[in-house]
């Protein structure tokens, strides 16, 4: 629910008003206006009657949300959220962020290696998986706190901030000590304890959609972690499941414009797993951009052909040097820069 109060109206009265929502066992949010002071009430709103809450000569509206989700709702918070990594800013009209790096870290010198050549194509972020949530349990899991003790390392090297999947919550400290932004997969996005765990945290959270998840599915996610305190959240698609065999998922680009329209969260794209074809990520990539992508998840690795996972979705450095200056291009048609 959304109160709308006059400009004029005292600061005593507006405690008052506060005290009683919260003695109702509601959250109240205040949001900056330059006409109005605003209350967003989060919790249940059900049994408040909204007649009498316009009776205050201090009220101008009373306005109830019908969707879920309150605190990522852009009527709630007008104004883009902007997630804090390292030196530079994620979402708004920030400069549009690239995160690349192989699927599987290998080993120290490997992540050492591929961090400093996507560096030098222009990531600001380096990815990779230490723990990897596998279809098969014959698969290669991943190196685990080696692979993390890996990325700090080539963190150290290339200057990189890193990014990598957390599974269980039972590795957070480890996460929250050594990594820089938490990866939240698709498979672990209606994982709530782990949802709150990361949201008990106030590390950068980029929080994956599920292979079959609604938009409404994947923003209520996100809305745990928000409402357990952490408002650094980051959007990321990467495909959805669908009928079609020619790509690995199914890229959804009107996601891109719908989340903007309805949250005011960051959003990233993954052309990697949304393809599973490493000659589609540039085009996917480019209209991402386009569509108004926040930032680009991109696999890389310098020898596909014998990574340890997911080789044939991973562009090599040289291809994904060849894709920023188009990138950069699409990016200043719509006012932004990469």
């Amino acid at each position: 629910m959304i109160i709308t109060m006059k400009k004029e109206m005292p600061r005593e009265e507006m405690g008052k008003m506060r005290a009683h929502f919260e003695s109702l066992g509601l959250q109240v949010h205040e949001i900056p206006a330059d006409e109005f002071y605003i209350f967003g009430l989060t919790g249940d709103t059900a049994s408040l009657d909204e007649s009498s809450i316009k009776a205050s000569p201090w009220v101008e509206v009373v306005r109830r949300i019908s969707v879920p989700y309150k605190l990522a709702n852009r009527a709630f918070h007008p104004e883009d959220s902007l997630v804090q990594v390292a030196d530079f800013k994620i979402g708004g009209q920030e400069k549009i962020v690239l995160m690349a790096g192989p699927c599987s870290v290998e080993s120290e010198e490997q992540i050492i290696r591929i961090g400093t050549a996507v560096k030098e194509c222009g990531a600001s972020v380096l990815r990779g998986g230490a723990y990897k949530p596998r279809t098969s349990p014959y698969s290669f899991q991943g190196l685990g706190y080696e692979g993390i003790l890996a990325m700090k390392k080539a963190k150290e090297k290339t200057g990189l901030p890193i990014i990598s999947e957390l599974m269980s919550s039972d590795k957070l400290e480890e996460f929250v000590e050594n990594v820089d932004i938490i990866q939240i997969g698709a498979r672990n996005m209606q994982n709530y304890d782990l949802l709150k765990a990361v949201g008990r945290t106030k590390k950068p959270i980029l929080l994956k959609r599920a292979l079959s998840a609604t938009i409404e599915e994947w923003i209520m996610s996100a809305e745990y972690i928000l409402s357990s305190g952490n408002p650094n959240v980051i959007l990321c698609e990467r495909g959805i499941r669908g009928f079609e065999k020619y790509t690995r998922n199914t890229m959804d680009l009107a996601v891109v414009p719908i989340i903007k329209q309805r949250t005011h969260l960051p959003i990233v794209i993954d052309p990697s797993h949304a393809t599973g074809d490493w000659k589609l990520i540039e085009a996917v990539s480019l209209a991402s951009i386009a569509a108004g992508a926040d930032g680009l998840l991109i696999e890389a690795h310098d020898n596909p052909e014998k990574a340890w996972s997911d080789g044939a979705q991973s562009l090599k450095p040289e291809k994904l040097k060849e894709l920023i200056p188009k990138a950069k291009l699409v990016a200043k048609a719509i006012g932004r820069e990469l």
